[in-house]
């Protein structure tokens, strides 16, 4: 029971468990942290009077509360323990905390929780870990102003005289804590109800919600429970779904059984201002929030260690649901790769990466499981598994949970997944003899060669892994049909029909295997020469495939530098969307190590040759008000968007007056025709070419908006500048909680720092302000690993590495983890500098 008093930002409540007492003690102990205990009873079940409390006291160290008992309690019995409490609603981003917004010229507040992972214990003394599963009854007392919600419905409502009322709820089934929640606030709600009778609801502010722009989610939310309950063959477990949209909140989202929170730019989508790739955003943290009812709420991991189950679950689904709402997108075939990937692929590379399920001992380990190994390599082995299980055999699996794979041993292929880090390059190698025979070796694949030698734990290990290999042969006139070889050795010999002079292989078709392929030159020129010939013998994920492979093979030197960019040379006639996005996210990080070189300009140009064709092919968008957003091609028009990206980035003389005619034209019409789609590289394209003015004009923008989906892009636009005078403004202003979101200030920091121009400012800056932001976001999952990796991972000057490693001496805590792989990301920086820049210049 909670009594809220939302004038003074805190509560006070009243908690009964039930417990059993399995061996004789004279201890209690549960979690609780940062509130103030009252009062402690205890009482035998039935009306056998009470157990005298000697006393208790918090314990800090361990979150725990402790009740010390003047006698024993009886092993086999039941007891109930009622604990008197009262604590503050923070002004942070966790346990119960509040946030607020702006109505007609007034400030509204609202209360939240973050229960995940250890943070019920901030709003009530309980058992918080995962196993100990209980039903919940939950009342909530409020100003009638207000309304609360909880994950049950409420079953009545007492209104007492002066004002306030009491909310009851439900019982809730058996679940965990960490995904306990209520809310308390002024927002109203639209409603609807799915085939089998479930009520969905999205509460959001009240402007948000009479302009429909939660309209969006609540539609989608209605299908995806219909595609879920028929996926997994399991009816959605409560009577209600409500979706709450708040200003404020640490994560994208969080998937409380029956009240999923989301933060306002993930969920509310105002069609009228919002470009397909934020619809996308939306529509894939909502399939993700969806699927955790099931995996995640309903069944549960036992432990953190295996959090990768239920995150890498809800990650690769995000593609599976958004392909049932949007058919024609092709996501778990061919974005999966770039999104997903080929970004874990950067990470997992890493000598100080970590397996997906890792031991957690106490609760500062906990933090460190929720990152993207988890989510995406999860995810990536998930759907390594469907592959080669097939698609239907595996759908059969998650509902019958029966064994009835292929002869393939699951749980032994799969603990080689999920228990070692990182993942192998195959190498093939043709015999120059024998024309059909090859040599296929593994080995783990690692950036920085140096850092392998140097890290203890992989010393020793000859890592092995048993991998699905899929393999094609091709020649200009033909291509064989997929075959799959199982290697689970360091080197095996294999015969491959087919294959003769002229041929290429391919392996890893599709993508579908978690791990990279390296072939020798001749395999590659001749695979290059295919590209330039008939790219579309090539499936469109295998031309995404190798373009990532390559990029990532040359930048840790195990092939030369020339092949990635060679392999480029064939996008002018590429009309998919993948390729390029591929090409694109590989070529990113390669220009950030270049971009504050003296021959940076050669580099430039090249990539400004392969655009040019394409960009002048496709040209701008037209400006679509029309609302057909989702109508129009999606790939057709992420590709251009991806190209005219591209463009104007790389400095297109014709993409930079566009854009600045486009920036000019809304000044002095101050009607903003911008395409929807093209909008964010206008407004950074804009920033940056033309003077302060602008920057003062998207300022006051976006200080003006109200779409969500805008504000986010204009605060980005600002980071563009090359004013440092301007940038370092932006910088001091992001700390303003009134002027910049708490979860926004990390994307303008990260982002001048992606900035050549800003690079040593956020680095700088971010030096200076560390105990100000470690305070801020330091229990916040990723927040802080987030910002870590985001202000050095372009860093690549021995004087910047030196700075690195001064500045870590001083500090040791729960990031720790962060700035060692942010040492080996710019010691690999450094070392692909003094290697190979010269060679990739040369050519």
């Amino acid at each position: 029971m909670l009594t809220a008093f939302m004038e003074n930002f805190t509560f006070s409540g009243e908690v009964n468990v039930e417990i059993a007492c399995r061996n004789a003690t004279r201890y209690v102990v549960l979690h609780a942290s940062r509130v103030a205990v009252e009062k402690v009873q205890l009482a035998e079940d039935r009306a056998f009077g009470a157990v005298p409390v000697a006393g208790f006291f918090l314990y800090p160290q361990t979150q725990v509360l402790v009740v010390v008992l003047n006698r024993t309690l009886d092993a086999q019995r039941n007891y109930n323990l009622k604990i008197i409490y009262n604590a503050l609603i923070e002004n942070e981003l966790l346990g119960f905390f509040r946030s607020s917004y702006v109505l007609h010229g007034e400030r509204r507040f609202l209360g939240v929780t973050q229960f995940s992972p250890t943070h019920a214990r901030k709003a009530f003394p309980c058992f918080d870990e995962p196993i100990y599963k209980a039903t919940f009854k939950i009342s909530i007392k409020h100003q009638a102003t207000y309304l609360s919600l909880s994950n049950m419905p409420v079953e009545t409502s007492v209104f007492e005289e002066d004002g306030w009322v009491t909310d009851h709820f439900s019982q809730t089934p058996l679940m965990s804590t960490y995904y306990l929640a209520w809310a308390i606030c002024n927002f109203t709600y639209r409603e609807t109800t799915t085939k089998s009778g479930v009520v969905v609801r999205l509460y959001a502010r009240p402007d948000a919600i009479r302009r429909g722009s939660g309209d969006y989610a609540l539609h989608i939310t209605k299908r995806l429970i219909e595609f879920y309950e028929d996926y997994f063959k399991v009816p959605y477990s409560l009577p209600k779904l409500d979706l709450l949209a708040v200003p404020k909140h640490p994560y994208a989202a969080m998937e409380n059984w029956g009240l999923s929170i989301f933060v306002e730019q993930r969920i509310l989508l105002d069609p009228s201002v919002s470009s397909i790739s934020y619809l996308l955003d939306v529509t894939m943290v909502i399939v993700h929030e969806i699927c955790h009812q099931w995996f995640g709420d309903l069944v549960t991991p036992v432990w953190w260690e295996d959090v990768w189950l239920k995150e890498g679950f809800a990650h690769y689904f995000e593609f599976v649901g958004t392909d049932y709402l949007y058919p024609g997108w092709n996501m778990e075939k061919q974005r999966f790769l770039t999104d997903v990937l080929h970004e874990v692929m950067l990470l997992d590379g890493l000598a100080s990466s970590h397996p997906v399920s890792q031991e957690v001992l106490q609760a500062t380990d906990i933090d460190r499981v929720f990152d993207w190994i988890a989510y995406k390599k999860g995810a990536a082995l998930i759907r390594m598994l469907a592959n080669f299980m097939g698609h239907s055999v595996f759908q059969r699996g998650l509902q019958a949970l029966k064994r009835n794979g292929k002869y393939v041993n699951i749980q032994e292929v799969m603990d080689q997944w999920t228990l070692q880090m990182g993942y192998p390059v195959i190498t093939i190698l043709g015999n120059t003899t024998a024309e059909n025979r090859i040599i296929i070796t593994q080995q783990h694949f690692i950036y920085d060669i140096s850092a392998k030698t140097k890290a203890l734990k992989l010393q020793n290990n000859s890592y092995l892994w048993q991998i699905p290999l899929t393999i094609v042969v091709g020649n200009r006139s033909h291509v064989s049909s997929e075959a799959i070889i199982w290697v689970s050795n360091k080197s095996e010999h294999h015969r491959i029909t087919y294959l003769d002079k002229g041929s290429w292989l391919l392996g890893n078709i599709n993508q579908t295997g978690y791990f990279r392929v390296n072939y020798d030159l001749r395999n590659w020129r001749l695979l290059i020469d295919q590209l330039i010939r008939n790219h579309e013998v090539l499936s469109v994920s295998n031309r995404a495939g190798l373009i990532d492979d390559a990029f990532s093979l040359a930048r840790a030197g195990y092939l030369p530098q020339n092949i990635p960019l060679e392999i480029i040379r064939y996008l002018s006639e590429e009309k998919d969307f993948l390729p390029w996005h591929a090409a694109s996210r590989a070529l990113y990080p390669l220009d950030k190590l270049l971009d504050r070189m003296e021959n940076y300009n050669i580099f430039n140009e090249y990539i400004l040759k392969q655009v040019a064709t394409t960009y002048i092919k496709l040209g701008w968008p037209k400006n679509n008000f029309n609302g057909s957003l989702v109508q129009a091609s999606y790939q057709h028009e992420e590709l251009r968007r991806e190209v005219i990206m591209l463009a104007c980035s790389f400095g297109n003389k014709h993409c930079h007056q566009q854009a600045s005619t486009l920036i000019s034209d809304w000044i002095s019409s101050n009607r903003n025709r911008i395409p929807l789609n093209v909008r964010d590289i206008v407004y950074c394209t804009g920033v940056s070419l033309l003077d302060e003015d602008v920057w003062e004009f998207i300022w006051m923008k976006f200080h003006s908006t109200t779409a969500v989906s805008e504000k986010k892009i204009l605060l980005e636009a600002l980071t563009c500048s090359d004013d440092r005078n301007l940038l370092n403004r932006l910088l001091n202003l992001s700390l303003n909680s009134e002027v910049v979101l708490d979860q926004d200030a990390i994307d303008v920091i990260i982002h001048v720092a992606r900035n050549p121009h800003g690079r040593d400012l956020a680095w700088k800056f971010f030096r200076d302000k560390w105990k100000i932001l470690n305070t801020r976001y330091g229990e916040a999952l990723f927040m802080n690993s987030k910002l870590i990796s985001g202000v050095t991972e372009f860093l690549n000057t021995e004087g910047e590495l030196k700075e690195l490693k001064n500045f870590m001496k001083n500090y040791d805590g729960v990031a720790a983890a962060s700035f060692s792989r942010a040492v080996e990301t710019v010691e690999a920086n450094v070392r692909w500098k003094m290697l190979y820049q010269d060679e990739l210049f040369q050519w």
